[in-house]
């Protein structure tokens, strides 16, 4: 049987955490109780920073972290979900959820492209300089059509090194399409490949299990735990205020410890 645009929207909007999914905003853990947040910074994206229940534990998706770095007047309200590509965050109609919360003012962050290389599924593959990109301009136009700023985001990325301990690039092509259509469109970019991996090679190939979801049953090179999701939300939140989509006093913390502590699972 298949399903109406309707129907896949509200099914969407269900699948998204009960602490975002309302249009109001949502609250940082460590802020005044009851201040309403004045604007909303929303996460589309993929695994790498979704939110993460407590039978996931201890994996944790940057955009967990996220509000610890940010000021009284931003909330974040994070849709990023495991497995999506541009494409099929796109088709599951959760895109068309964010842009019926808008509101001018706010900020859509758009991170893609794990997934997006998926050759063998159609569901999700883009190709780089064609598809990618143009799923991508959904997301902007659709952000700048409601009086929002649209912010791309390269994909963060994996832990991976060669024999002589030298940090690789997975990625392929796509940060170099992100970086493109960002000059083109005029949107601002956050390269978070290229810091991530330069953060991945100052760490070295031992240290870096600390910072992803290393267990004694699983090593998990794509996710992280939360000194890893802590350490790339601190990243974005620096970003933000370097390319000047956020000003000083937005942000807090960019120099502080965040304890590992503050990471919560919710039930799911």
């Amino acid at each position: 049987m298949s399903l109406t645009r309707r129907q896949v929207t509200s099914a969407a909007l269900a699948a998204v955490p009960l602490a975002v999914a309302a249009t109001g905003p949502a609250y940082a853990a460590g802020s005044p109780g009851g201040a309403r947040r004045e604007r909303t910074l929303y996460i589309a994206g993929d695994s790498t920073a979704a939110q993460k229940y407590a039978d996931a534990a201890p994996e944790t998706g940057w955009g967990m972290a996220l509000p610890f770095f940010l000021g009284k007047g931003l909330a974040v309200s994070n849709h990023a979900v495991n497995g999506r590509s541009s494409k099929s965050f796109i088709d599951e109609g959760r895109l068309d959820v964010i842009l019926g919360a808008l509101r001018p003012g706010d900020f859509l962050i758009v991170q893609f492209g794990h997934n997006d290389s998926k050759i063998a599924d159609p569901t999700r593959y883009t190709e780089p300089w064609t598809t990618y990109q143009d799923h991508l301009r959904q997301y902007i136009d659709g952000a700048r059509a409601r009086g929002a700023r649209p912010v791309l985001a390269t994909s963060v990325e994996r832990r991976k090194f060669d024999p002589d301990g030298n940090a690789l690039p997975t990625h392929g092509d796509y940060p170099a399409a992100a970086i493109a259509l960002a000059a083109e469109e005029g949107v601002a970019l956050l390269d978070i490949q290229a810091l991530s991996i330069a953060l991945w090679q100052r760490l070295g190939v031992e240290e870096t299990k600390k910072y992803f979801n290393w267990t004694e049953t699983e090593q998990d090179n794509t996710h992280f735990n939360p000194p890893g999701a802590i350490a790339v939300a601190r990243t974005v939140a620096s970003e933000l205020l370097r390319r000047r989509v956020l000003t000083r006093r937005d942000v807090r913390r960019l120099d502080e410890e965040v304890p590992d502590s503050w990471i919560t699972w919710p039930v799911a």
